[in-house]
């Protein structure tokens, strides 16, 4: 729908799942913070560490919807800096956002359980499924260290063996 809520809760999925934004950075993302001219948005990510994240087509084409749609007919005065709103113009809370995920996945007829960490790890897994460098993948996550970005591997290396067991003659 294009009510201020549909709109700024498509733009929150989209965001998610385009960048893999921690739950935490995306209720501390400021309007400031996102660079539409150039596709990025910059965010502050564990220990402090500021870094650069491409937003792609789909995530600016519903996040322009809703901040030139919706986010002002949130509450009667906008008293937040932040991208996210909730109904009274202040900023989501983490817990906030965890509730409209659950909320919308069921809408949707999702039965499995579905977080902000959720899309964080879609986000992850289908960069490397579909060939990205695994330190591109850590860049983009704000992982310090490797390891941690190569939990997702295991995902794409059971998909591989699948896809090997369904299509090699010998397998």
């Amino acid at each position: 729908g294009q009510a201020p809520l549909d709109l700024r809760d498509r733009a929150m999925f989209e965001l998610l799942y385009a960048t893999g934004l921690r739950v935490t950075e995306l209720v501390r993302l400021k309007v400031s913070d996102l660079h539409m001219q150039v596709g990025y948005l910059m965010t502050m990510g564990k220990g402090s560490k500021e870094r650069i994240v491409p937003m792609g087509e789909s995530a600016m084409a519903a996040l322009a919807d809703y901040l030139s749609h919706g986010r002002s007919q949130l509450g009667k005065e906008i008293l937040s800096p932040c991208v996210f709103l909730n109904r009274s113009g202040k900023g989501l809370t983490r817990q906030g956002v965890w509730k409209i995920i659950g909320r919308r996945a069921t809408q949707a007829g999702i039965v499995k359980t579905i977080t902000p960490h959720t899309l964080r790890h879609s986000f992850a897994t289908h960069l490397l499924e579909n060939g990205a460098d695994l330190r591109a993948v850590q860049t983009m996550l704000g992982h310090a260290d490797i390891s941690t970005t190569q939990i997702y591997t295991h995902v794409t290396r059971e998909r591989l063996r699948k896809i090997h067991e369904q299509f090699h003659p010998r397998a």
